[in-house]
């Protein structure tokens, strides 16, 4: 064991664990739910020392030695080799005092180790004085929640769902020339092609990548170097500049500070802006999963105009039964990216005065929903929509079928008139098309030609 102390009094820990006296009463006082921020954001954490360092080392505010060890610890921090002493619970003190004094004691430590001191000898490096230089956990922790988001988002979220609109887009080409049924309301509407349905699905998810892209900018303007307020204190006035163009180098994103550090410390709302466009995202991915369901539904008593591909067994007592377990993984997603959205946007409208104190599950929520929603698109992709087949008959068969085709006669006989030809269609149990021709309001030439469901559907 060894006895550190800080301005509290003194603590005992054990001689093997980097994180010091902070962490371990974050470790006493928070015992709450076992979860961590994830390695996502403990790398940004490291890349923000790094880069905060290496600001200050060229400054001369730091010597090169101490710099050197500063940077190899932080540098293992980015690779994830001390994530074990990072173990601070997510719902912590407020705006992530602990977290970031979690990281400047493990770097702390680490830098004294590799100086040749003992863990714990805050004289050769100190956590606050030398690796928390010129910063302040108000301007860190949203610092390294944008840079672990965006690199989520560019890494991960962009190039998943640039997998499944190309997978759609495949499906839309490969499902043009088969003829359907639409439907409104769940009730029969006018036909319509399988391939367009999907090149919706395609806009649809297309249009979400647009405004996931659009969130991702807002990423990219950082607070750091206002320090606690956003006024620079204690900061060399060149650090900002230096700190944000090591940050660019690391991450090789366009980041930049934000237009206003006072407004950049006061919100988060860069997270909340992401947050909202991942409900959007997830929003889409409902609607697509809960069609693909409905149109698989089946095999004999439902539509079953698709088959999605079989993965597992359905059922622990009825042999046989397939179910769309992959859309139904995808729709547990989203419901609970959907549950992390609410979260964020309560934990973001939070903010009072300078600060916003609830960042930590703000992180939490946002990398949770990134972290489902890309590992569940590409599963869905994968294992889902690139196997869909469609039954073309079936599908033909309630294109033929669908009352809604007396919506073409309203030219020629009107829409009430129409209306009763779809109803004796129904009472009857015959065609739209069968039906006109008996009567003689069409004979069997025209009927093909204006009750053509292929025709009906446009270009």
């Amino acid at each position: 064991m060894r006895t550190e102390k800080d301005t509290m009094g003194t603590m005992e820990l054990p001689d093997n664990v980097y994180y010091g006296i902070q962490t371990k009463r974050a470790l006493l006082n928070f015992p709450v739910s076992g979860r961590k921020l994830p390695r996502q954001f403990i790398r940004a954490q490291g890349i923000v020392k790094l880069a905060a360092a290496r600001a200050n080392g060229s400054l001369g505010l730091i010597s090169k030695k101490m710099l050197r060890a500063i940077e190899k610890a932080a540098l293992e921090v980015i690779r994830g080799e001390h994530d074990g002493d990072f173990v601070v619970d997510v719902y912590q003190a407020g705006a992530g005092t602990s977290q970031n004094m979690n990281a400047n004691e493990v770097i702390a430590n680490r830098s004294i180790e590799l100086l040749g001191g003992a863990r714990g000898d805050y004289s050769i490096v100190n956590p606050n004085d030398h690796v928390n230089m010129a910063q302040s956990t108000n301007d860190t922790i949203p610092t390294a929640m944008y840079i672990s988001s965006a690199e989520m988002v560019k890494g991960k979220l962009i190039p998943a769902l640039g997998k499944l609109r190309n997978s759609l887009a495949a499906k839309s080409r490969q499902f043009d020339s088969v003829v359907k049924s639409g439907r409104t309301h769940m009730q029969d509407a006018v036909p319509v092609r399988l391939g367009q349905e999907f090149g919706g699905y395609r806009t649809a998810v297309e249009k979400d990548i647009g405004r996931v892209k659009n969130s991702f900018i807002s990423l990219l303007k950082l607070p750091i170097g206002g320090n606690a307020l956003g006024t620079g204190i204690n900061a060399h006035r060149s650090f900002k500049g230096n700190v944000i163009r090591e940050i660019k180098k690391l991450t090789r994103m366009k980041v930049m500070s934000c237009e206003n550090p006072f407004e950049g410390i006061q919100n988060v709302n860069p997270a909340l802006e992401l947050s909202a466009a991942l409900r959007g995202v997830a929003i889409t991915l409902t609607k697509i999963a809960n069609d693909f369901r409905l149109l698989s539904s089946g095999p004999r008593t439902g539509f079953a105009e698709i088959t999605l591909p079989a993965v597992q067994p359905g059922s622990s007592i009825m042999p046989g039964k397939v179910n769309p377990v992959m859309a139904e993984m995808l729709n547990m997603i989203c419901f609970q990216v959907i549950g992390n959205d609410t979260a964020v946007a309560y934990a973001t409208q939070a903010s009072q005065l300078e600060l916003n104190v609830m960042m930590p599950v703000i992180a939490y929520n946002l990398l949770d929903s990134l972290e489902i929603l890309s590992n569940g698109i590409i599963a869905f992709n994968d294992k889902c929509v690139r196997g869909i087949k469609v039954d073309k008959k079936r599908c033909r068969d309630y294109a033929n079928a669908t009352l809604a085709m007396a919506t073409a006669l309203n030219p020629l006989i009107g829409y009430a008139s129409a209306s009763e030809v779809s109803k004796e269609a129904f009472r009857t149990g015959k065609t739209v098309k069968c039906l006109v021709v008996e009567k003689g309001i069409l004979d069997e030439k025209e009927a093909d030609r204006v009750l053509d469901p292929a025709k009906l559907t446009g270009k």
